[in-house]
């Protein structure tokens, strides 16, 4: 099979789900599609219900309503064939504090369908140094890189990984990094969820983004930035009077056509001689899609 087209076969697909709690619906009809290979970053607004989404794809919470399937199993019914082939990062592990980290890979290895070797999870992770140190005693970072170890013991098919990089400094975070683009090397399936959308940038082929129980975006990181306008800004001295339909002295424009109205602007700066300080122009942003969306939802309540 060639790699395009391991890359273009269904990894998970949702469709329809609802997920009710009491008179509360925390999932209203979410349609989702992971593919095989890909680095899939699920992102949301606080309360969105990624969160719960997620539970329902690992197997943890029961659907309201909808159709699931992870690795062409249903999470909810064949949980016990899908934990052989799938790896999964808490956001909280529920580690044994009396252990010590190597204890803890050790015991792991026991409870898990799939082969791997402790000294090679602690040297790729950082630990080998804290191996007979208890889990008692780790740092917030040091527990998040042993979390993600068990994730990945045996190199699952699919890698689920919810905030992994909370807690860490910009070498661990980037350490991480790392072995998250290893495992797709490797072909393995991974969706994360982070606070960092930078991460998502980085990382992912594909992002969603929920917001309310819905998703308000998804695609490729491409046909997201590409469907929102890029902006270019520049302060102007006193008192030149800006192009028309600007306003000055601070320069904000917005725009779907970001190389013809930069030209255009630097070329009526030119001809007037005008000095312009603080000039900065961007594409979209993750970060202005995520604002974006939550500034939209708060104008429409």
């Amino acid at each position: 099979m060639t790699e395009t087209a391991v890359r273009t076969e269904t990894a998970i697909g949702v469709r329809g789900l609802r997920v009710r709690y009491g008179g509360f619906e925390a999932v209203r009809g979410v349609d989702l599609e992971v593919r095989r290979g890909e680095v899939f970053a699920l992102l949301g607004t606080n309360g969105a219900g990624k969160t719960t989404t997620l539970e329902v794809m690992e197997g943890f919470r029961s659907r309201t309503a909808g159709e699931v399937s992870v690795l062409g199993l249903d999470p909810g019914r064949e949980r016990h064939l899908l934990r052989q082939r799938m790896g999964i990062q808490l956001q909280e592990g529920g580690f044994v504090d009396e252990l010590t980290v190597g204890e803890t890979l050790e015991l792991w290895g026991r409870l898990s369908p799939r082969e791997d070797r402790v000294g090679r999870l602690l040297d790729r992770f950082d630990l080998a140094g804290r191996r007979d140190v208890r889990v008692s005693a780790l740092s917030g970072g040091e527990k998040r890189r042993l979390d993600l170890a068990t994730a990945v013991w045996g190199s699952p098919e699919l890698v689920v990984l919810d905030e992994p990089t909370t807690g860490l400094d910009p070498a661990a975070r980037r350490r991480t990094w790392d072995a998250i683009q290893e495992l797709q090397d490797g072909g393995r399936t991974v969706v994360l969820t982070t606070h960092y959308l930078e991460e998502a940038e980085a990382l992912a082929d594909r992002v969603a983004i929920m917001h309310e129980g819905r998703v308000a975006v998804a695609g490729s990181l491409t046909e997201i930035l590409a469907s929102r306008p890029s902006s270019f800004s520049a302060t102007l001295p006193p008192g030149v009077t800006p192009p028309p339909g600007m306003t000055g002295p601070e320069v904000l424009v917005h725009t779907t056509d970001l190389q013809r109205d930069l030209t255009a602007f630097l070329g009526w700066a030119a001809e007037r001689g005008v000095t312009l300080t603080d000039l900065r122009a961007a594409p979209a942003s993750l970060a202005d899609i995520y604002l974006s969306i939550r500034s939209e939802s708060a104008e429409e309540a």
